[in-house]
């Protein structure tokens, strides 16, 4: 019994030191990442020939990423940004290339990806989109469209620059996919189905294999699900994932590898599975509820998908019980609208 016991504690020990060791490099990689996306935030960084990204400023300006392909003949930009962020790289692409830019490419319909196109219209651009952009919008800038004020009058009130702005939907849209061809770079636009949005689309260059998600892939805790749906989105990334890109330009957060949409996926699929065993359980709303800081430590212990855990969590565990039960949390334990509250706070800061 006690040569077991030595035996088992000996294993033990050696495992300890070995998760030990691994929980530094895995520390260690997570700080090098970090200081390098602090290093890239506003830069324009060349991940191809005549082929940039641009990592937004998202914690003092609310600013999404950004990419451009210079063209023989022309320049298209991917996301419009917040008028704020279109004007932030203007210059940038400016002085990289006087050929003009043509396209402005919406990945979605949010704020900090669409509220810019008047900016690009202005210098010459025309706003091109999936066909579910105009859909959303629809829904929710009823502002625009006839009805009592939406998104873009809210956002204006915390956002000078949108309201010294004007909401410009996409004008040139596609149902599924819209390609750009001159020869040397080819770069299409897929709608891969429903993820973040019910229309979100992706840039893909098939030659360099690149991929620019927009925010159907995140790399960091930027996931918002309010107005997508988890389970389809799992099912989105599964496409994404055949296209077999080598470099993934997100729509927040750094850039990095193939990788990146496989960790997210990951994270969904963890949800999804830690919120069904209780919901095979047959928990309650509000034990689901109580349930979010177990379902929080789980997450966080599994390194491949930690940096995906956030102030959101809660509300992503709502939204995921809501997909399967077709229930709510009870009121008093909502998440959802302090979620919405709180991806509208972290789009719209602005520093003065």
């Amino acid at each position: 019994m006690h040569g077991t016991m030595c035996d088992f504690t000996r294993r033990n020990l050696l495992l300890g030191t070995a998760l030990a060791a691994g929980s530094n490099e895995t520390e260690a990689q997570e700080q090098s990442a970090q200081r390098k996306s602090a290093s890239e935030v506003n830069e324009a960084v060349p991940v191809g020939k005549d082929i940039f990204f641009h990592q937004g400023d998202i914690e003092h300006q609310g600013h999404c990423n950004n990419g451009w392909i210079v063209f023989k003949d022309y320049v298209l930009v991917i996301d419009a940004n917040f008028p704020s962020g279109a004007q932030t790289i203007l210059p940038k692409i400016r002085a990289i290339t006087s050929k003009p830019i043509r396209f402005a490419f919406d990945t979605h319909h949010h704020g900090d990806h669409a509220y810019g196109n008047q900016i690009w219209v202005d210098n010459g651009a025309t706003p091109v989109a999936h066909t579910g952009v105009i859909e959303e919008m629809k829904r929710y800038e009823t502002g625009y469209y006839g009805d009592k004020p939406g998104r873009w009058e809210d956002t204006a009130k915390t956002r000078p620059d949108v309201a010294a702005s004007r909401l410009k939907p996409p004008s040139v849209l596609f149902p599924r996919e819209l390609y750009f061809d001159d020869g040397e770079h080819r770069v299409e636009l897929h709608h891969l189905g429903v993820a973040h949005t019910h229309g979100d689309a992706v840039a893909w260059l098939p030659k360099e294999r690149i991929l620019f998600t927009g925010d159907t892939c995140v790399n960091g805790p930027y996931n918002f699900v309010g107005d997508g749906n988890v389970e389809q989105w799992i099912a989105t990334l599964a496409a994404a994932k055949k296209l077999g890109a080598r470099v993934i330009c997100p729509g927040h957060g750094p850039r990095g590898a193939d990788s990146m949409v496989e960790d997210q996926q990951l994270f969904f699929q963890q949800l999804r599975e830690r919120v069904g065993a209780l919901v095979q359980a047959k928990k309650s709303a509000r034990e689901v509820h109580q349930s979010i800081p177990a379902i929080r430590g789980n997450l966080t212990a599994q390194a491949q998908i930690r940096r995906y855990v956030g102030d959101g969590l809660a509300a992503q565990v709502e939204k995921v019980y809501n997909e399967m039960t077709g229930q709510k949390f009870p009121d008093d334990s909502k998440a959802s609208r302090a979620a919405r509250q709180l991806h509208r706070h972290s789009h719209s800061l602005l520093s003065v």
